[in-house]
């Protein structure tokens, strides 16, 4: 017998309601509707709106759960926004009691890191493993953290903030932090890096085009690299090189069978995983690095959908 359950995905850009049944198969549901909308400034106002969009697509049907998934900090017990600093201000209401309320269905609220996670562990790229890392690698970078097959969050929620990590005394910022690897390993993380290569070079009188016309996001890079642009492959190799040591941390301490890598690493894998696998095969230990395989995600764009279906029903 199938369920219907709803998803809300919450970006500091976008917002989306997705809908799907899950069955006992256990097989990746097939999204029935989804509707996305620029992300308001005003909290009241996308919860609402995005209530209104469940409430369409269940048609009057008892709905089994509604997953809300969103970027940390906040108090998932509770279902409350703790200020999220792509969310300013979006703090005090609890979307899982509004849910309850409103859909008459019970709501679970994960942060992003956490619920991809699991939409990865369910019907991704972590199938069938016991122990596995998810890592965003998008606007930041955090991590999800399955475990002896469960979701491990920590005494206050905060389990995988690795992005937080300070990789090298200088260098791009992330959480801050100079030196972090989210600075070193997210869109926002290769900018900077881009900005530095460029400007070295620029000095040097070797300017790249791309610098030249102000193309230093991801997918700009990437065409650029593939191209054999050797200013964008340092970008790649320099994310590289801090992207294998967070890797060997991992590695070394969690000994997961999978690590699954999010977004940027997903759609430019052929200019990170080459450099990691020399990377790693110095800094980690022989059994463990043969134990994990480090693979892209496998839910592709619809990864936020599913991360928000896949704790529709799930119960901490």
């Amino acid at each position: 017998m199938s369920r219907l359950v709803i998803g809300l995905d919450i970006g500091g850009t976008k917002c989306a309601v997705s809908a799907a049944r899950l069955d006992e198969s256990g097989l990746k549901p097939e999204i029935l509707e989804r509707e996305a909308f620029a992300t308001p400034a005003s909290q009241s106002e996308a919860l609402n709106r995005m209530i209104d969009i469940a409430a369409s697509f269940a048609g009057g049907e008892a709905i089994a759960g509604v997953g809300v998934s969103a970027g940390n900090p906040m108090d998932a017990a509770r279902g409350i926004l703790l200020n999220p600093p792509n969310l300013p201000g979006w703090t005090g209401t609890s979307w899982t009691d509004t849910i309850r309320e409103r859909l008459g269905a019970p709501g679970v609220m994960e942060n992003d890191a956490n619920a991809c996670a699991m939409a990865e562990w369910r019907w991704g790229a972590g199938a069938r493993v016991d122990s596995m890392v998810f890592l965003t690698f998008g606007t930041g970078f955090g991590a999800g953290l399955i475990l002896n097959g469960r979701l491990y969050r920590g005494v206050c929620g905060n389990a995988g903030e690795v992005g937080h990590w300070r990789m090298t005394g200088s260098g791009p910022a992330g959480y801050g932090k100079l030196g972090a690897l989210e600075g070193y390993c997210s869109g926002g993380g290769l900018r900077q890096l881009a900005e530095m290569v460029g400007n070295r070079r620029k000095q040097l009188g070797d300017e790249p085009a791309w610098f030249a016309a102000g193309g230093t996001d991801a997918k700009t890079l990437a065409m650029a690299a593939r191209a054999g642009d050797k200013a964008a492959g340092e970008v790649f190799d320099l994310s590289s090189q801090q992207l294998a040591r967070g890797l060997s941390l991992m590695i070394d301490f969690l000994n997961p069978e999978r690590i699954v890598i999010g977004s940027v690493y997903a759609r430019c894998e052929d200019l990170f995983a080459p450099r990691i696998q020399e990377l790693l095969e110095q800094e980690t230990l022989a059994d463990s690095l043969a134990a994990c395989r480090v693979v892209p995600a496998a839910l592709g764009d619809s990864i936020g959908d599913y991360a928000a279906l896949s704790i529709a029903t799930f119960r901490k």
